[in-house]
């Protein structure tokens, strides 16, 4: 009987770090907070930040790799949650624009509901601007779906994965609560219909 429980404890922890390991690639975690010389610790192009979750954690790690020098140009997605008001794209625009950041070196996509679409937009727009490395931040729990649709769509651009670790809806304690546990499968379901999809 111990023996069951022991094992069962096992399974029940691999999943965990192996969820938490899996969804979460982050492949700035070796870099310090400010931009080396080699890659991925060198600066990029852009840096582009995601809405949805916790749309401000995002919008502030976006934030703060500008300020501390990992590139010059922020690129923020997605449409508006209201329709009857601005996009979220805008709306963190306004958040970077109040917190020091040139609204001159803000790109904004405002048409994208869905991560896919997401890196539809944004393909267009590393087009136009030339931009051939990005950073990626999204929350946690998201940044491997979000990662695997970008280089999906941006053929030719190196993406690097930046995961805001901690915010409204997740942090390393996520299997402690059933909004983690909700979020985490359900993202595992859509990788699954991701790679199904890509067949």
């Amino acid at each position: 009987m111990i023996r069951l429980i022991v094992g069962i404890l096992l399974g029940i922890t691999a999943v965990i770090v192996g969820l938490s390991i899996y969804l979460q690639p982050d492949d700035l975690r070796g870099c310090g907070s400010t931009p080396g010389t080699n890659a991925p610790c060198a600066p990029v192009d852009a840096v582009v930040a995601i809405s949805g979750g916790d749309t401000n954690a995002r919008t502030d790690q976006a934030i703060a790799l500008y300020k501390h020098g990992w590139s010059s140009t922020l690129i923020f997605s997605g449409a508006a949650e209201d329709k009857s008001g601005p996009s979220n794209a805008e709306v963190m625009k306004t958040r970077a624009v109040a917190a020091g950041v040139p609204a001159n070196n803000i790109i904004l996509d405002e048409d994208s509901n869905t991560t896919q679409q997401n890196a539809q937009n944004a393909q267009s727009i590393f087009q136009s601007h030339n931009i051939k490395t990005v950073i990626l931040v999204t929350s946690g729990y998201h940044q491997r779906r979000a990662s695997l649709e970008f280089k999906q769509m941006s053929k030719g651009i190196k993406i690097y994965n930046d995961p805001v670790l901690t915010d409204d809806e997740w942090s390393f304690w996520w299997w402690t609560t059933p909004i983690g546990w909700s979020l985490a499968l359900s993202e595992v379901g859509k990788i699954i219909v991701f790679y199904m999809s890509s067949i």
